[in-house]
């Protein structure tokens, strides 16, 4: 969701700032160094004319010495806004918390909770972030303010939306849809529910949460959700495969787009029409929009932007025929890819680690009460009962301590036993009957979701002349180097076993024939390069491939590993430290 990428800090900033301009009075003719007519402007400002409430924000910053403690607490609650806004995050995390702790005002307590959540996800500190949120959960029930409630569910759903809680992201937007006050409008959660089931796959283009929201947010009321919402809808036609009605969407979006200068809706606008041309085989207009994202973009950002333009840019230049530039492509939108994926599972990730401790906690507050009944039943035998039930109590703890290392070491040993059942002994990577299973699974399901795949079959070249003349250590010393040589060149949703001796095989996950062809050569060249040094000696290994492709064997491994290992033999035949591809095909050809 590219859109997303840019998006979110904005709608945290706007919320967590236009929940709390309804805490204050409307704005009173008073003189305009009155703190709390200041006040009243800066929440009006920060959201209408920032650079207005720049200069509000330093005279009331002026006027600290005689404010009273609640307008004391507005005015550090104003300057953690200001922090944030100007990306100095630890500043404004700090004086968030300081509110929180100590400022006593549950509204103003309730709003701080909400922009610090919602900052903590922005700035990837996701561990804290869920620690908050279990905080604000667990005081939800003591908020009755309806404003408050709509505001601290939002956020509690967005979070949860991150982190994979599709169902409680569901529920929280749900809730704070009900907790919206009579005659405000439900934009603003009912945003937040499109995006929870667009992020835990449950969205399409005709969903009516999606067609509601989009009504509860006109253009002309709120146009930054209205926009998201529609990025969402476009998104989705091109997921159903629907690019006409795309671009059609996009082409009446684009005259507000452009008129309101919002650098994330442009990006999100350009990226979604390269994608829609590329789908209809516009290939040139697609690599123009393409490209102009691509020099918009961040390097060094998880940018969503750039993933999506390097996605268009690599098919539109494998249709081409430059597999060089597709190669190229691929490889940064991969590496963009999997920065995201990390990003998503660095979420889940903190969410477990959360709910664990949580766990923990719960626990130890159970241990420790039971500890008190135990203590207070000791404080009411004599003396001589209380030391022998001590000495019982003592015992017995060491006989479970004794039992529970055992069973831990147990458990351990199962484990490592496990998973050394399914290594190579020498090199540690999958052994044959592990690899071949693995593989059968992910060939399964690659064909029901239709993707693609290539296995590779590598025989080193007269490797037994090196264990003949010097020695078996001297071998298996080059048979590491070897496989450390192709881990560098693989991914980590492909598989790599030894499937006996010097042969080798590796399963190219989500990879056409075209792009296992290029992936293969560099492992060969690879390979090449290795030099294995020892006692003064050193020898050097090449290694000759087959490859077959999903595109012309199907998906059955044994049909896969029978052409691989043909055209194994033909690149013996051929001359040997070479990479042949789907003999079986070839000599098909031939021979008609």
């Amino acid at each position: 969701m590219a859109w997303l990428s840019g998006g979110i800090r904005a709608w945290f900033a706007w919320a967590g700032l236009a929940g709390c301009v309804c805490c204050r009075a409307a704005l009173a003719a008073a003189p305009v160094a009155d703190p709390e007519v200041l006040i009243s402007q800066l929440y009006r400002l920060q959201v209408t004319d920032h650079a207005r409430s720049l200069q509000v924000l330093a005279q009331l910053n002026r006027e600290e010495g005689r404010l009273t403690p609640a307008q004391e607490w507005q005015r550090r609650y104003l300057n953690a806004w200001e922090a944030m806004y100007q990306g100095d995050y630890a500043r404004s995390e700090a004086m968030l918390d300081d509110i929180i702790e100590h400022c006593g005002n549950s509204h103003l307590v309730n709003h701080a909770s909400a922009m610090l959540l919602s900052q903590l996800t922005a700035s990837q500190h996701y561990t804290e972030a869920f620690e908050l949120a279990n905080r604000i959960a667990a005081r939800l029930p003591r908020v009755t303010d309806a404003k408050d409630r709509l505001l601290l569910l939002s956020n509690l759903s967005q979070l949860m939306g991150h982190a994979g809680q599709t169902e409680l992201a569901v529920r929280y937007a749900r809730m704070a849809i009900a907790a919206v006050p009579a005659g405000q409008s439900p934009c603003y959660p009912a945003s937040i529910l499109v995006e929870a089931l667009y992020f835990g796959k449950k969205l399409a283009s005709g969903s009516p949460e999606l067609r509601q929201a989009i009504d509860d947010c006109p253009a002309d009321q709120q146009p930054l959700f209205n926009s998201n919402l529609q990025f969402m809808f476009v998104e989705q036609l091109l997921h159903e495969g629907q690019p006409r009605k795309a671009l059609a969407m996009l082409e009446r979006m684009r005259p507000r787009i452009e008129a309101n200068g919002y650098v994330p809706a442009r990006l999100s606008m350009l990226v979604d029409k390269a994608s829609a041309l590329a789908a209809l085989g516009q290939d040139a207009a697609a690599r123009r929009l393409a490209l102009a994202v691509v020099a918009a973009g961040k390097p060094g950002e998880i940018d969503l932007w750039l993933r999506q333009a390097y996605e268009v840019l690599y098919r539109v230049d494998k249709r081409g025929g430059d597999a060089g530039a597709a190669l190229g492509y691929y490889e940064k939108y991969a590496a963009l890819d999997k920065a995201y994926l990390d990003d998503i599972h660095a979420r889940a990730m903190a969410y477990e680690t959360v709910q664990q401790h949580v766990l923990a906690q719960r626990l130890e507050t159970e241990k420790l009460s039971r500890q008190n009944a135990k203590l207070r039943a000791r404080q009411a035998l004599d003396a001589e009962t209380a030391e022998a039930n001590r000495l019982q109590r003592v015992l017995l703890l060491v006989v479970l301590c004794l039992g529970a290392l055992w069973m831990l070491r147990l458990k351990r040993s199962q484990l490592r036993f496990k998973r050394l059942s399914r290594l190579d002994g020498l090199t540690a990577i999958a052994n044959r009957q592990h690899f071949m299973a693995e593989a059968e699974r992910m060939l399964g399901q690659l064909e029901k979701r239709k993707g693609a795949a290539c296995v590779v079959i590598i025989d080193l070249d007269h490797f037994k002349r090196i264990n003949d003349t010097h020695g078996h250590a001297m071998g298996d010393e080059a048979l590491r180097r070897m496989v450390a040589a192709c881990q560098r060149h693989l991914r980590d949703a492909d598989l790599f076993g030894r499937l006996g001796g010097e042969e080798f095989g590796i399963l190219l996950a989500d990879c056409p024939r075209e792009q296992g062809r290029l992936i293969a050569g560099r492992i060969r060249g690879a390979i090449e390069d290795v030099v294995v040094e020892q006692g003064g000696l050193a020898v050097t290994i090449t290694a000759s491939m087959g490859l077959a492709s999903t595109d012309s064997s199907g998906h059955e491994l044994r049909r896969l590993c029978a052409d691989a290992d043909a055209a194994l033999y033909l690149a013996k035949d051929r001359g040997r430290n070479c990479v042949m591809a789907d003999a079986g095909v070839e000599r098909l050809a031939a021979e008609a």
